[in-house]
C-alpha cells in the first residue's frame, strides 16, 4: 500500500504584478511544513512530483530545505492549477459583469465562487479554455501517474486540484456533473496553504485517508490565498 502526499503550494503574490510567485510567508509556510514533516514519526518521501508553476517549484524548494531533503523533484504539467483568470473572463463575458482585478480579497473571494460554480456546473460548450470536466480528468490523470511512483510520494499542487481529487475519492462512481461540482467547491474553499492531503493507494484504488492538515502553520503562518 503506498502513501501520497499531496501538498498545497505556500502563499503567493495576490495583487501583485506576478501572482505566481511565493510572499515571504508562503516561502517560511513551506520551510515550517518541511520541518514538521521531518519531525514526523513516519518515512519521509523517497519520491516527490511538483506541477510546472513556479509556486509550485518555490514550495517544494522551501519544503526540501525545511526537511532536509536531496530529493530531485519531478515535474508533471497535469498537476497545474485551472487558469482561474480565464474562469473569471469568460464567466463575465457569459453573464455581461466585469471582472474586478483589484485587491480586495473579500470581494475577490465571492467573485471566484460565484465563477467558478458557474465553470463547475457548465458543459463542455460553455466556451471555458479548459472546461471543468477535463480539468477533473487530468487531475484523475496526475493521480494515477503518482501513484504509480514508489511511495512515499510527496506532490506540491494547488487547491484546486486537490479539491478535484478529493471530491473525486468521496463522490460515488457517476456522481459527477451537479453532485461533484458544490463537493469540489466546498473542499476548494477551506485548503489551507501548505496543507497536507494524504491519499492511500491499495488493490482497491485510491482513498482518502485525510484532508487538509495543516498544525504546522499555527496561527501566524495560517493563509488561504
Amino acid at each position: 500500500m503506498g502513501v501520497l502526499l499531496l501538498v498545497r503550494h505556500g502563499q503567493a503574490s495576490f495583487g501583485a504584478d506576478d501572482y505566481d510567485v511565493l510572499s515571504e510567508t508562503g516561502w517560511e509556510q513551506g520551510r515550517t511544513l518541511g520541518r514538521w514533516l521531518a519531525a514526523q514519526d513516519g518515512p519521509l518521501p523517497v519520491s516527490a512530483v511538483h506541477g510546472g508553476m513556479r509556486r509550485h517549484r518555490e514550495t517544494w524548494e522551501a519544503l526540501a530545505e525545511g526537511a532536509g531533503l536531496s530529493l530531485t523533484a519531478d515535474v508533471d504539467e497535469d498537476w497545474a492549477e485551472f487558469d482561474h483568470t480565464a474562469v473569471l473572463a469568460r464567466h463575465a463575458a457569459l453573464t455581461g459583469g466585469v471582472v474586478d482585478h483589484g485587491v480586495d480579497r473579500r470581494a475577490f473571494q465571492e467573485q471566484f465562487e460565484i465563477s467558478t460554480a458557474h465553470w463547475s456546473a457548465a458543459g463542455p460548450d460553455a466556451g471555458y479554455p479548459e472546461p471543468y470536466d477535463a480539468f477533473v480528468a487530468r487531475a484523475r490523470t496526475a493521480l494515477h501517474a503518482a501513484a504509480a511512483r514508489p511511495g512515499p510520494t510527496l506532490v506540491v499542487t494547488s487547491g484546486g486540484v486537490i479539491a478535484a481529487l478529493a471530491a473525486l475519492l468521496v463522490v460515488p462512481e457517476g456522481g459527477a456533473g451537479t453532485v461533484l461540482g458544490p463537493v469540489w467547491a466546498r473542499f476548494n474553499t477551506v485548503i489551507a496553504n501548505t496543507s497536507v492531503t494524504r491519499v492511500i493507494v491499495g488493490k482497491t484504488g485510491a482513498r482518502l485517508l485525510t484532508f487538509n492538515e495543516h498544525p504546522h502553520v499555527g496561527t501566524e503562518l495560517l493563509t488561504y490565498r
